[in-house]
């Protein structure tokens, strides 16, 4: 049986500890005892981390030497906001895929309530890409940044800057990664339901993002987000 990762809440040295409700599913549903050996991650190295000593709201490892751990593309997904729901659902699955930031932008067609609502959930979608990255035995978890306005989110930098288009006919997602070099930096764009408007492409067009498609059939914005993903990481490994 492959042996749980966790990311340490709290590590100094040789010492590290999972906290709070971290702590309290380790002790309550896993069972730990003093002495059981689990992956723990701090500061991006994975080590292995042995129990000291147990609380339900604190327990504490002592830890061994750092083992190699892959190193992630430099995937970004610049990801419109629409219903929290797939949203969420969408966080975890490219968290699972190996995506190094996610960023949550308000869109032309992103509804007003959830716009306004997104600040508020950040810290939940921060707690779902630890755990998803927890789950799949990730390193570190990606970044999960503030909320941004589309027009901020244009200058974000990359070497390639991909806007995922259903009115682009003929370029794929994998021809837009054509040139790409292992160790390029990827950024990709995911509209919300609905999809970019015209002015919104032509923003993107007049800061030098290219447009791609992901085939003929159209997609909802969760799907679209988890597909992209996948074709970058496979191209970028």
């Amino acid at each position: 049986m492959t042996r749980r990762r966790w990311i340490a809440d709290e590590f100094s040295g040789d010492r590290a500890a999972l906290l709070g409700a971290h702590a309290l599913h380790l002790v309550r549903v896993l069972r730990a005892e003093v002495g059981q050996s689990f992956d723990l991650v701090t500061d991006g190295a994975v080590r292995n981390g042995r129990i000291v000593s147990v609380s339900d709201d604190r327990v504490e490892f002592e830890l061994g030497q750092a083992a190699a751990s892959p190193v992630l593309p430099p995937l970004t997904v610049l990801l419109a906001i629409f219903k929290f729901d797939r949203m969420e659902w969408a966080i975890e699955k490219c968290t699972e895929l190996g995506v190094q930031r996610i960023l949550p932008v308000i869109a032309r067609r992103s509804d007003a309530h959830l716009a306004r609502a997104a600040a508020k959930r950040v810290e939940r979608w921060r707690r779902i890409v630890q755990q998803a990255s927890e789950q799949s035995r990730r390193a570190s978890a990606p970044e999960v940044g503030e909320p941004l306005r589309l027009k901020i989110a244009w200058s974000e930098p990359a070497a390639h800057r991909i806007v995922l288009s259903e009115a682009e006919p003929g370029v794929t997602l994998r021809d837009a990664l054509e040139s790409h070099d292992r160790g390029d930096s990827v950024l990709l764009s995911i509209g919300p339901e609905g999809g970019w408007t015209e002015e919104e492409l032509a923003g993107f067009a007049a800061n030098g993002w290219i447009a791609a498609s992901l085939g003929e059939t159209i997609l909802r914005a969760e799907t679209a987000a988890i597909a992209a993903t996948a074709i970058a990481i496979s191209v970028m490994d």
